[in-house]
């Protein structure tokens, strides 16, 4: 039985990393808007594009290339996506990144990649990443869909509240022990459903004023 090797999980800092996508189709315009997000620098390398992707490119968000893939768009980037229909080409990326060390992906490929785009629940800072190790997608979006509703909206001000404790906290002459128990205790259930009694009641005063 061939046994997988267990995924390194953590969260990349992309801003103002190069990073190419080639392909110009709908799962190559997927995989731009979420580098995007990331602050990423996107190349997309394609002979025809979406009209989102023409577009970002007119507006100067991402730099396209309107032609194949050629080895030397490797160049200075830090990261690739593999995003076509052609078997060939994606085989392509996927051999000079090994030979250059960028990592790659390639879409519905395990085997073509160093790394998967997970399943994310976004809830403003807070992003809860789901994967399979490429076993099934199909799972990783049905216990999305289920973080999702466990987690609603209201974690994303939650968060940015827990943040300015935080920031508070770290600003006084507390012991290590101390603070470590009171931000223990902030992030805490009993702490969440406290403040979001607080937030409601605020919200129908308005409301009600």
């Amino acid at each position: 039985m061939n046994h997988e090797p267990p995924l390194f999980p953590m969260f990349l800092k992309l801003t103002g990393r190069n990073c190419v996508v080639v392909g110009g189709g709908q799962l190559a315009e997927t995989k731009v808007e979420s580098l995007l997000h990331a602050g990423a620098r996107v190349t997309v390398i394609a002979p025809e594009a979406t009209g989102k992707l023409s577009q970002l490119h007119q507006r100067g968000i991402i730099r396209w290339n309107s032609r194949a893939f050629d080895a030397g768009d490797l160049d200075g980037t830090w990261m690739a996506i593999a995003a076509t229909s052609d078997d060939q080409t994606n085989e392509q990326v996927y051999r000079e990144c090994e030979r250059r060390g960028v990592l790659c992906n390639a879409v519905d490929q395990p085997e073509r990649c160093h790394f998967y785009f997970p399943a994310v629940v976004q809830r403003g800072d807070l992003q809860i990443a789901i994967s399979t190790n490429g076993k099934s997608p199909s799972l990783a979006q049905r216990l999305r869909k289920e973080l999702e509703a466990q987690f609603g909206p209201e974690y994303q001000d939650w968060v940015r509240w827990l943040g300015e404790v935080r920031q508070s906290l770290m600003a006084r002459r507390l012991s290590f022990e101390v603070r470590k128990r009171l931000l223990a205790f902030v992030a805490g259930r009993e702490s969440f459903e406290r403040w979001r009694r607080t937030r409601n009641s605020e919200s129908s005063y308005r409301e009600a004023a």
